[in-house]
């Protein structure tokens, strides 16, 4: 089981694992995007929220079964600006179970030579031209217990009533509250990506859930 913790950084991690900031992908990958409609009807594609990269061959020392890639980049995209405290936006995906439109989980099985050849930062801006993205912040990974709190990979989620409900699951990502970052899940709660294990073996990431838990 890997835990994960971040630091603000100073440089914007291009090709690293990091969380938030820009993702970096190859030109064959697009920002996902969620259709919404807003109070007025129109309807428009709104980006999803850029969580993380994660560099794979980073995840080798911990993930010694092999459970994940160990090469390659992984990327998590969820629809957070509600949870993040833009409450006017019209993409809320609700609890429980999300809709596949509300997250996404890309991957691309990179070489090592093809790294600094094949990624290119992907931007997305309000419409004065700013970034709509929060500064990106640099990953450390570490082992630890089968299920706990805080941002995890693999093992089993924190919350019972969420592996019950999810019983051959593993916990691809789990997203806990943080202050710094102001996100929160409703009075307390944590967001979870989830794939069947056989999945898993299989590399289908498209087959990955969603699932906001609050108390």
């Amino acid at each position: 089981m890997i835990r994960i913790e971040t630091y603000p950084a100073d440089s914007p991690l291009t090709g690293q694992s990091k969380w938030w900031g820009e993702p970096d992908m190859p030109d064959e990958l697009d920002w996902p995007m969620v259709t919404v409609t807003d109070e007025d009807g129109e309807t428009y594609d709104d980006p999803l929220t850029f969580v993380c990269q994660i560099r794979c061959e980073d995840l080798a020392p911990y993930d010694p079964e092999a459970l994940l890639p160990h090469e390659g980049m992984l990327w998590f995209f969820a629809t957070l600006d509600y949870f993040l405290g833009d409450f006017d936006t019209p993409a809320y995906p609700g609890m429980g179970e999300w809709r596949h439109e509300y997250f996404r989980v890309l991957y691309a099985p990179l070489k090592d030579n093809e790294k600094n050849s094949t990624l290119h930062t992907h931007h997305t801006t309000y419409p004065d031209g700013t970034p709509a993205t929060m500064s990106a912040e640099t990953i450390t990974f570490s082992h630890c217990e089968e299920a706990g709190d805080g941002l995890r990979m693999l093992g089993a989620p924190y919350i019972e009533e969420v592996r019950e409900a999810f019983p051959d699951s593993v916990s691809l990502l789990q997203i806990d509250e943080c202050d710094r970052w102001n996100l929160t899940f409703h009075d307390c709660g944590m967001l979870h990506f989830l794939i069947r294990s056989d999945d898993l073996r299989h590399r289908q990431w498209d087959k990955t859930n969603c699932y906001l838990f609050s108390f």
